[in-house]
């Protein structure tokens, strides 16, 4: 018999209990009622209690192991916790550096482009005053 069809015996069995548990219950009497609420509660706080909290770790590319890790207080553990707060602080910098930079060249772009524009105005037949002289900007419009 294979696993999958023991656990759909199993939860066919299960599914047969509480429905014939279902089924008395309305027969109790209510002090005996209140006592089984009362300790599927407590039952319910010391399962509870007592469940580890599995949480999937990141697996290594070529690694084989399990999904979660049972001992998490190994020197391998603490070594994987180590490398993955370095690769998150890597990332940081990584991610600052590269906004720096972009920074730095749009800023470099800009005094070239400003540096073209005023190597055209100098190398131009006309001074620089012309430019600033409203007179000159309707002169040019009527002449288009």
């Amino acid at each position: 018999m294979s696993r999958n069809e023991r656990d759909i015996q199993e939860r066919r069995f299960a599914r047969e209990i509480r429905s014939a548990l279902d089924a008395s219950a309305d027969a109790l009497p209510a002090d005996i009622s209140e006592r089984l609420a009362a300790a599927r509660r407590m039952a319910l706080a010391a399962r509870k209690a007592e469940a580890p909290v599995r949480v999937p770790q990141l697996a290594l590319p070529g690694a084989h192991g399990p999904v979660f890790e049972e001992d998490e207080d190994t020197p391998m553990h603490r070594a994987g916790a180590w490398l993955r707060r370095l690769a998150l602080v890597w990332t940081l910098v990584v991610l600052v550096v590269g906004l720096i930079g972009i920074y730095h060249w749009q800023q470099q772009k800009r005094v070239e482009e400003l540096a073209d524009v005023d190597a055209a105005m100098l190398l131009d037949d006309l001074p620089p005053t012309a430019y600033a002289d409203q007179g000159f900007h309707v002169f040019l419009k009527r002449g288009q």
